[in-house]
């Protein structure tokens, strides 16, 4: 995975006006906007599926309004790489608060993405895997192929509901094995450890771990934020330190018994 396809995660839209590297905004900041911000670089949308179920157990927002907001942002924001469908993670905090199974998540899952581009096929939807054990990432590449996507051709396939085990052998595991494939996949919320572990079966990733750990450091210590999270410069020096990391190990092997 190269520089040019870790995308850099913030919370500022703003950023998209200043900022020279891909980023992820989620659904859920541009949303707030009036007037939204015109893009200098390239960027990929979050659907802010996560904040969504973890708030409400489900999907409050309709199919056709999330279209109506990706096809406003791809107009008036401009640069948009892809954006993420409205799908179900799996883990198990997850399915304990919808109380429906893995299984269910997945087919959600698949069904957001057939319902979304049919509403607009002009759009950048990109499919998304969701499961928690391999078997699950497996199952459900097979319920994309029932539903007559072949996720070989998509331009990008994301990883779900691997943000939280990037320090286990789990992550390793599962790009390893769904390498084979063929897949170009995205890891959502990847981390320095998780991209030393699977970075080289990833095509593109993206994190913004650095917020957490910069809100803690206050007051910036480059004058240009209240606290680190919030600044660019931070950002970009962390950004680049765990490519650098990620660069110097990357031959971190998985122990395949974890399955």
């Amino acid at each position: 995975m190269t520089s040019s396809s870790f995308y850099l995660g913030s919370h500022i839209p703003s950023w998209l006006t200043t900022v020279s590297v891909p980023l992820f905004i989620s659904h859920k900041r541009l949303q707030r906007y009036k007037t939204l911000p015109k893009a200098r670089t390239r960027w990929s949308l979050d659907s802010g599926a996560f904040s969504e179920i973890a708030k409400h157990g489900k999907w409050t927002l309709s199919p056709d309004d999330y279209i109506a907001a990706v096809r406003r942002y791809k107009r008036e924001v401009g640069k948009l790489d892809w954006a993420a469908p409205q799908d179900w993670m799996c883990e198990p905090v997850m399915t304990e608060l919808t109380g429906l199974t893995i299984r269910e998540h997945q087919y959600r899952t698949v069904e957001s993405v057939v319902t979304l581009r049919h509403l607009a096929p002009d759009l950048p939807i990109i499919p998304v895997l969701q499961g928690w054990k391999l078997a699950d990432y497996l199952a459900c590449v097979e319920l994309y192929r029932q539903a007559g996507i072949d996720l070989e051709q998509e331009r990008i396939v994301g990883l779900g509901s691997v943000c939280r085990r990037q320090s286990t052998d789990e992550i390793g595991v599962i790009t390893e094995r769904l390498s084979p494939l063929g897949l170009k996949l995205h890891g959502f919320g990847v981390k320095t450890e998780g991209l030393r572990r699977c970075g080289r079966y990833l095509a593109s990733a993206d994190s913004m771990a650095r917020s957490f750990r910069g809100r803690h450091v206050q007051p910036c210590t480059h004058g240009t934020a209240k606290s680190e999270a919030n600044c660019r410069v931070f950002a970009l020096e962390w950004r680049q330190s765990v490519l650098d990391a990620a660069a110097d190990n990357t031959l971190v092997t998985p122990r395949k018994s974890v399955f």
